[in-house]
This record gives structure tokens, sequence and C-alpha cells, in this order.
């Protein structure tokens, strides 16, 4: 080839300019459904079973719905390189995130925490920003301003039902701190492992950190009901199993920042889910409140609008009657 002539092969484009990838969006969208059915789940099972005892169910029903699943796709170990990820995502995400929110629904209805937790967003892109030196735009900051506004509005409303509530809505914080650092911890898991190893790993490893609950679950589980066990196992398959597998595959797939995004809607299938199936509505300030939150994760994601070119100076030659070349 000579030196004049171009390479065959051209640089990849930046990951904003890449076409969008169907499978991902679908998969993602199974993702969000699954996951707000989760919060009118773990509502409802939450009566009979304490928050320990219920996440401790749920990893192990996830845990051996998963493990199915790789025996049949003949998945092994991980390599060594997505162990470390993996282990973070498994203790933040799938240990601590499932307590504290089991914790903190016992205290707020599923509305008033799906819109506390999805702050999680912002979160991800915060940090993104320092732990993979992203940087912070101006808009992550304002974003980030306007949803701890809404998560405190939040606050105020459920405080008048007493501190247990406020106590919800920090739980629900808790858990969305958790859930952002599952998230960017699991990024560069998935370079290494497939989305389902990372699952299957991460879901077994959040089932070792809750076996302290082990007890409390035998014992609970002989009383509880039909329904609240039936919910327990729903959470296992369905929200954890496919949906953190769907997840998984779809940010292997583009960036962390987008892919939480993607869970923009899941506040408002709650919210109708929970009305429909618990009765639950959130009051109006709790409302006003986590459209503030969504509001500010939707500042923090939005970008700057570029300035209209300028026409190009008039040339001297372009007075006398010729005009530029085009670009």
């Amino acid at each position: 080839m000579s030196a004049t002539e171009p390479p065959d092969t051209e640089p990849a484009p930046p990951a904003a300019a890449r076409p969008l990838d169907r499978r991902a969006v679908a998969a993602a969208s199974v993702t969000v459904v699954f996951w707000a059915s989760a919060f009118v789940a773990i509502r409802s099972a939450g009566t009979d079973l304490s928050p320990g005892a219920l996440a401790l169910g749920r990893m192990l029903a996830g845990t051996l719905t998963l493990g199915v699943f790789c025996l049949v796709r003949r998945q092994g170990l991980p390599p060594r390189a997505a162990w470390p990820g993996i282990a973070v995502s498994g203790v933040l995400w799938f240990g601590l995130y499932m307590i504290a929110l089991n914790w903190g629904e016992r205290k707020v209805d599923a509305g008033t925490a799906a819109l506390v937790v999805n702050i999680g967003p912002i979160l991800i892109a915060l940090l993104g920003g320092w732990l993979l030196k992203e940087g912070f735009p101006p808009r992550l900051l304002a974003g980030m301003a306007v949803s701890f506004a809404g998560a405190a509005v939040v606050g105020v409303s459920m405080s008048d039902g007493g501190g247990s509530s406020l106590a919800g809505v920090l739980l629900c914080l808790l858990a969305a701190v958790t859930y952002a650092a599952g998230v960017v911890s699991q990024k560069p898991a998935l370079r290494h492992a497939s989305a389902l190893q990372a699952t299957t790993w991460g879901c077994a490893i959040g089932t070792a950190c809750c076996l302290p609950f082990a007890g409390r679950l035998v014992t609970e589980a002989r009383d509880a009901s039909w329904g609240a066990l039936a919910c327990m196992l729903y959470l296992g398959v369905f929200p954890t199993a496919v949906a953190f597998t769907t997840w998984a595959y779809a940010l292997a797939r583009t960036s962390a920042g987008r892919m939480g995004a993607t869970t923009y809607a899941a506040p408002a299938l709650v919210v109708v889910l929970s009305w429909l199936l618990l009765g639950e509505v959130p009051a109006l300030l709790t409302l006003a409140g986590g459209v503030l939150c969504l509001g500010g994760v939707a500042v923090s994601r939005s970008r700057a609008r570029r300035p209209a070119a300028r026409p190009a100076a008039t040339s001297y030659s372009g007075l006398m009657g010729s005009t530029a070349k085009d670009p």
C-alpha cells in the first residue's frame, strides 16, 4: 500500500456517536420493568419477612436460578481480572443494597422508595467522574443540587409521619449509593467476564454476605404467608436472575452513565403498580420531591447546545465575485 493511500480501517467512533444497539435497549427495557415490579414485591413480602431474611431468600433463589443458567450455557468461573469488580459489586449491590432497600420499604411506600433510589444515575456519573477521571461538568453539579433538594423535600414530607419515615428515606438514599457504586464496579468486570458470569458470581457473593440472616429466614418462613414466599421467589428469579443479567448484558455494550439513565421510567411504573396492587399513592409533596429528584438527573445527563456556526468571513476574492470552496 502506498503512502498516499488511506488505511483499510478507520478509528472507532466515540461512544456517543456509535449506533444504538437495539438488543441492548431491549435488555435494558426488560430490566426496568422487572426492577419496577421489585419495589412492589418487596413492599408486599416485607409484611412477613424482615429485611435481612428477605434479602437472603431472594439471593438464594437468584443464585440457584443463575447456577442453572450457567450449567446450561456451560459457563465456568470468570477470568481472574474480572473478580475485583464482581466482588465489590457483589458486596455492595447484591448484598448491602438489597438489605437497605428492604429495610427502607418497611418505612416508606414503594413509590417513594423508587423516587429516592432513582438518584442512583446521578451518583453513577459522580463516581465515574471521581474514579474513572471523567471530570465534573457544571451540569452534573447542578443536577446533583436539584436531586438532593428533591430528596430533602421527600424527607420533609415523610417526616410528618414520624422519624421512622425519615429513616426510610435515608435508607433508600443508602440503597441509591450502593446501587451506583455497584454499577461503577461492575462495568470494568464486564470487559473480562460475560454478563451471566458477572451476575451469577456477584449474586453468589451477595448471598454469602446475607448468610448471617439464615436463622431468621428459617424462623420467619415457617409463619410467612404463601403470598410473601411467592414474592420472595419472584424477586429472586425475575428482578434478580433475569433482570440483573439483562442489565449486565446492556451495560457491557454502553456506558454506565447511559445505563443509569434508562431507569428514568422506573419510578412512574412503580407508582402505577403500587397504586393498582397495593393501593398506595405517595402524597403530593412527596411526588413533587420525586419529580425534583428526576429533574436533577435529567439536568445532569443533558448536554449544552452547540452554538451555531458563524458564516465564514468574506475574503477579498469574495468581494470581487468569487466564492470560497465548501469545507
